[in-house]
């Protein structure tokens, strides 16, 4: 029971929701930035890589808005990143025949070959990351889709 003098309403941070998944979600990244690193990328590359990826089988045509609404980044982050990444020419980006405001986005052959590669590093540090909840793991990954919505 918290006093008047206390801040918070728990005596210990693992008592609050919000600070677990924000203690997991840097681990998680952390050990996501550190396995990319390998291949000269960080999480946030590989993520809106694979959204692309995603987005361009369901759509065809991606623009830097879309991808950027679909991975629930910043726009100007987005951008930035999508910059880094054509300079490694994993994306190209060409202006939209329909808006000239707007970029179409395109994952080059070689930015699949590093995807495909990345994804298999991802998967080998999610499933140790998620190892202690894999017998669960439907009912883990159902309540993670349940806090995104």
């Amino acid at each position: 029971m918290a006093t008047k003098d206390q801040v918070f309403s728990y005596i210990e941070p693992e008592e609050n929701s919000g600070y677990l998944l924000w203690q997991v979600t840097m681990q998680w990244q952390l050990s996501m930035n550190r396995a990319l690193g390998k291949m000269e990328l960080t999480l946030t590359q590989f993520s809106l890589m694979a959204g692309l990826y995603w987005l361009s089988e369901k759509k065809g045509a991606v623009t830097q808005q879309q991808l950027a609404d679909y991975a629930n980044t910043d726009k100007m982050m987005t951008s930035k990143v999508l910059a880094v990444l054509e300079k490694k020419q994993i994306v190209e980006r060409v202006k939209d025949p329909g808006d000239s405001r707007a970029k179409q986005l395109k994952i080059t052959d070689k930015g699949v070959e590093i995807l495909r590669e990345a994804y298999r590093i991802v998967k080998q540090v999610d499933d140790v990351f998620f190892k202690n909840v894999v017998k669960d793991k439907i009912v883990f990954d159902d309540l993670l889709v349940r806090l995104i919505k």
